[in-house]
């Protein structure tokens, strides 16, 4: 059974003697039959807690420097027209008894916890966003990592990879963005995919009629030095994420492009060795990692490696293009440029920001290709 927190928050121009309203905000929560405990807070203002019928629980807190929240828990079978009557009383009784004191009234929408359907993931800087989420469509843990497809009223399903959003079926602004947001000619041309075991990329491309689609899909993990193949993620995107895949995925090989499921950096030393080339280099494998603290080296790591083997395996004049990560993890961004000086050969470096639509943030598509004339 979920449970449901509502937060009532009052910002003062000054502090308040909490005598001065602590009586009548308490009459309010007795008439729903709630009891008190006082609580000392050693000098540092007022705070109760009050339990009450059907498990309700309420934190009243009058802050010493001028700060009045009221937290207020029950659960989701709970007669919430009742909770709702009960917030607006105290609201109402607080605007009395504060005229003049309130700079600020700030009420939040109830955050449902413990909810049998998640709706709350946070993005890539932190923040934690709600989704209109309804259902769990699909679900698997595969040797690697978890795998959900979630349903969204406005966003479509929901790819979700060891609790990290990957891409939504509203989400065409991504894949027309990491494939060089409309400016390129993919036509009798030839592509490598790294990653993109949604499909999207795959699918977009072929309408383009390229000479051939290579795209070697597998999974990463950060918190390891390996690089994993995960049959299930296709497995699961082409039975649920149709809106982004359709139906390239039914099927390994076509008529202009071949899945390969397998580790991405052997192929890519063998293509090196063997001297094959691409027009283009798609890496949809990871995001910049977000910090060069120790459990992120190895992703660094693998960025490196990926990077200095797609420019190994680019045409001259080639391009190659992948995702970075939220605009405002701007250090990770600058890390992520510093590494392009340290590869084999000299590049030129641009990048388009897009808004992807379920990320709820900004994010960099950066656009390489390889110059010659770089000293």
């Amino acid at each position: 059974m979920a449970l449901r927190h509502y937060t009532l928050d009052l910002n003062l121009s000054t502090a308040v003697d909490s005598a001065a309203i602590v009586p009548s905000l308490l009459s309010i929560f007795e008439e729903q039959e709630m009891t008190v405990t006082v609580h000392d807070t050693s000098g540092h203002g007022y705070l109760a807690t009050l339990v009450g019928k059907n498990g309700r629980l309420a934190i009243l807190r009058v802050h010493s420097h001028g700060l009045v929240t009221i937290d207020l828990q029950c659960y989701e079978d709970d007669n919430l027209a009742q909770i709702d009557n009960l917030l607006n009383a105290l609201e109402k009784k607080l605007k009395v008894l504060l005229n003049g004191n309130i700079t600020r009234i700030k009420r939040l929408p109830a955050l449902v916890r413990g909810a049998k359907v998640d709706r709350y993931w946070p993005t890539t800087d932190g923040r934690m966003s709600e989704y209109d989420i309804d259902r769990v469509v699909y679900e698997e843990d595969s040797a690697y990592q978890n795998i959900k497809i979630l349903h969204s009223r406005q966003y479509g399903n929901i790819l979700v990879l060891n609790g990290d959003i990957n891409l939504a079926e509203s989400d065409l602004a991504y894949t027309q963005a990491i494939m060089g947001g409309g400016k390129e000619n993919y036509a009798g041309k030839e592509v490598l995919i790294l990653g993109g075991g949604d499909g999207g990329i795959l699918a977009e491309l072929v309408k383009q009629k390229p000479k051939m689609i290579t795209m070697l899909e597998i999974s990463f993990l950060s918190s390891v030095r390996s690089v994993y193949i995960d049959q299930k993620v296709i497995d699961g995107c082409k039975t649920h994420m149709r809106g982004t895949c359709g139906n390239i995925l039914d099927n390994l090989k076509g008529d202009c492009y071949q899945i390969l499921v397998e580790d991405c950096v052997p192929v890519l030393k063998k293509y090196v060795q063997e001297g094959r080339t691409f027009d283009y280099v798609i890496n949809d494998l990871t995001a910049v990692p977000i910090s060069t603290e120790p459990e992120e080296d190895s992703t660094w790591e693998f960025l490196r490696l990926i990077l200095d083997l797609s420019m190994k395996v680019l045409h001259p004049s080639g391009k190659y293009f992948t995702q970075g990560n939220s605009v405002n993890l701007t250090e990770a961004l600058s890390l992520y440029e510093e590494q392009l000086g340290k590869l084999s050969c000299c590049v030129d470096f641009s990048k388009e920001v897009v808004c992807v639509p379920s990320y709820n943030e900004l994010y960099p598509f950066c656009f390489i290709r390889g110059n010659a004339n770089v000293v």
